[in-house]
């Protein structure tokens, strides 16, 4: 009789652990903070802003004590590969897929509709059909955009009413989404400023240099916006701009470091950094990619760039309120 009590305890012992391993609805509780996490990282090419959004997601889930291995591919601005990239991570089937840039994210959003994809270094995340609003993004997908509302707008101004602009051009890689977004955003914006955008597609960073050539004779001023086929190959847009004495706005800070004469912007470790955020909750099953809404940076500020306004024979002037690159 005693030895049936004792297993009857036992029995009852173990029940209760199993169900203390569930929810109320007998739902299995988020994994621990010891699991070990697999994210998938597609990357549309390798340049600095990029490089430095991944490493404020890396730290933003480090700081969180997010134990992961990072699974890192860049497409080198090839689309197949970009494609390719994706199914990969979708096949090993990652925990959470991290998108590195509007292609990206669109691959990474075709291929799956169950893995959380957290995306950042997109500029109109509707736009490009990631999500159905920056408010309630629906789906698999949400994350962080790289365009600031204000940040166009206060570029535009800058070259008209402190660099007396009235031809702005702009080289971009037009199979881009994003960089259509923002040209096209220019252009309105500039219909009521009486200033025109030239425009000088590129396929390939191999197009850059001669893109930008093109423009000599026909624009008094330039705008590099966050395309990642032009920033990869920025320092050929870099040497005609300076060459010919033409100021040169830019769409990030990195690209201001590199010899971009400004830039109203903000950190990409910072958008990053964000978005790694977001990857903790949906990794500690606190929310779903559905219900977090698209973020915007937080942070704007012009950065200039000493050397190169030195160059161009440009006085910077303190109402400005200009911080400079290192």
């Amino acid at each position: 009789m005693k030895n049936g009590w004792k297993k009857m305890l036992t029995v009852l012992f173990s029940t209760t652990l199993i169900l203390a391993a569930c929810g109320d609805d007998g739902e299995k509780v988020p994994a621990s903070s010891s699991k070990k996490y697999k994210i998938g990282v597609t990357q549309i090419v390798e340049h600095p802003s990029l490089n430095a959004a991944y490493d404020g997601f890396k730290k933003a889930l480090e700081d969180a004590g997010i134990d992961a291995e990072y699974d890192v591919q860049i497409a080198q601005g090839d689309n197949t590969a970009n494609t390719t990239i994706a199914t990969n991570l979708v096949s090993a089937n990652v925990d959470l897929i991290f998108a590195n840039s509007t292609p990206s994210a669109q691959a990474a959003a075709s291929a799956t509709t169950e893995i959380p994809i957290i995306f950042t270094s997109v500029t109109d995340a509707v736009g490009a059909e990631l999500v159905d609003s920056m408010e309630s993004p629906g789906g698999n997908v949400t994350g962080t955009i790289d365009a600031h509302p204000d940040a166009i707008t206060d570029t535009m101004k800058f070259l008209k009413d402190q660099l007396g602009a009235k031809n702005v051009g702009m080289v971009f890689n037009s199979g881009e989404q994003n960089s259509r977004a923002q040209v096209d955003a220019v252009k309105e914006m500039l219909k009521d400023m009486d200033m025109t955008v030239v425009e000088a597609s590129v396929a390939t960073s191999a197009d850059v240099k001669q893109a930008a050539e093109s423009l000599i004779g026909k624009v008094d001023s330039m705008y590099i916006i966050t395309d990642n086929t032009v920033v990869s190959a920025l320092e050929s847009v870099i040497s005609v701009a300076n060459d010919n004495k033409i100021p040169m706005m830019v769409g990030e800070f990195d690209s201001v470091k590199r010899g971009g004469l400004a830039a109203y912007g903000f950190e990409y470790y910072d958008i990053g950094y964000e978005a790694g955020q977001m990857a903790v909750k949906i990794l500690k099953g606190e929310s779903k990619p559905a219900d977090l809404p698209v973020q915007v940076p937080q942070k704007l500020k012009l950065i200039m760039n000493k050397d190169t306004a030195s160059t161009l024979g440009l006085d910077i002037k303190d109402e400005w309120k200009a911080e400079f690159s290192e």
